[in-house]
């Protein structure tokens, strides 16, 4: 056995060498995407809080159990209407937060 040194790298080394630096495309997609899964299991979350089932809670906003399910395990392709929609009906607050950064706008 060779005196191998094993290298420790925190998350956000492993994000930068994997998926590049802050504000390159690939890293940029992967942190919309990793806040959207969170926004689903936000949803997921505040709904069983509500001793809500799928059914109950499209029942109140006017859609079907799949769509409620989609959202809670993929928010992606859901409209924003609907996101609030589902946050009124979960009765949650909901805060937006817009920063302008170089130009663009970044939702955070």
């Amino acid at each position: 056995m060779g005196n191998t040194k094993l290298r420790i790298y925190t998350l956000d080394e492993a994000k930068d060498k994997h998926l590049g630096k802050v504000g390159t495309e690939k890293r940029d997609k992967y942190e919309y995407e990793l806040r959207l899964d969170l926004l689903g299991e936000m949803i997921k979350q505040a709904r069983k809080e509500r001793h809500l089932t799928q059914t109950q809670l499209g029942e109140l906003i006017g859609v079907q159990k799949s769509q409620i399910s989609r959202i809670e395990s993929n928010a992606k392709n859901v409209t924003l209407e609907t996101l609030l929609r589902v946050f009124r009906a979960l009765k949650a607050k909901v805060n937006f937060n817009v920063e302008l950064l170089d130009g663009e706008i970044k939702i955070a």
